[in-house]
């Protein structure tokens, strides 16, 4: 069983902005800890005989200079690699092209994963959707690395994962995470109203249900 309300609670989410690559960037940032050794999050963050068990099919190189491709999903080049602490690679998705940096460290006999990712959002899209257009997404990512990994919160198994998401379980996720962007967003200095309506547009697009 997933514990929804635990996993939840148990990331830290921010928003932010910061000049990057010639421009000023959308940051969106997450991050939890995990009962698990620093290693073996960093192992399972990149190896590609794990990423499938939790997040999506992979192929590619996965090396520093290598490139990558999710099946369905996003693909692009990894351009800076640490292991076993950091990486970041751009994140390639319907002809637009945004980064991610992902960083692994040790907390007190447990490891934090924090993911940033980084985009020239405009104005209008940003009003649109706000955070959680792609905060939604790696929150369902982490759950599916807690499971992965044993932690308190459940499991997800990724073949099982797109009808969890239009089951009464998964859309409650989903609205709770984008509460918790919709929270985030305002702490950053967003209007409360924009705020919200991008919260409402964003439950409606992983849901299928009207914006309220």
């Amino acid at each position: 069983m997933i514990d929804v309300t635990h996993q939840i609670e148990a990331v830290r989410r921010a928003v932010g902005t910061r000049e990057y690559k010639g421009g000023v960037a959308r940051v969106v940032t997450l991050g939890q800890a995990y009962a698990a050794t620093a290693d073996d999050v960093w192992d399972a963050c990149t190896s590609a005989e794990r990423i499938p068990r939790w997040f999506l099919p992979v192929s590619g190189d996965l090396r520093l200079g290598g490139t990558y491709q999710l099946e369905g999903n996003a693909g692009g080049t990894i351009e800076r690699c640490e292991p076993p602490r950091s990486f970041a690679a751009t994140w390639e998705y319907g002809g637009e092209v945004s980064w991610i940096e992902v960083r692994v460290t040790p907390e007190g006999g447990r490891a934090r994963l924090e993911l940033e990712h980084i985009a020239h959002v405009d104005d209008e899209r940003w009003a649109r959707f706000g955070p959680g257009a792609v905060g939604v997404g790696w929150d369902l990512g982490l759950l599916g690395l807690a499971g992965h990994l044993g932690s308190p919160g459940g499991f997800l198994d990724p073949d099982e994962s797109v009808a969890w998401m239009g089951s009464d379980e998964g859309r409650r996720f989903i609205t709770l995470s984008s509460e918790s962007w919709y929270e985030a967003n305002v702490a950053a200095g967003e209007p409360e109203d924009g705020a919200r309506g991008a919260a409402n547009r964003t439950v409606a697009a992983y849901t299928g249900a009207e914006p309220e």
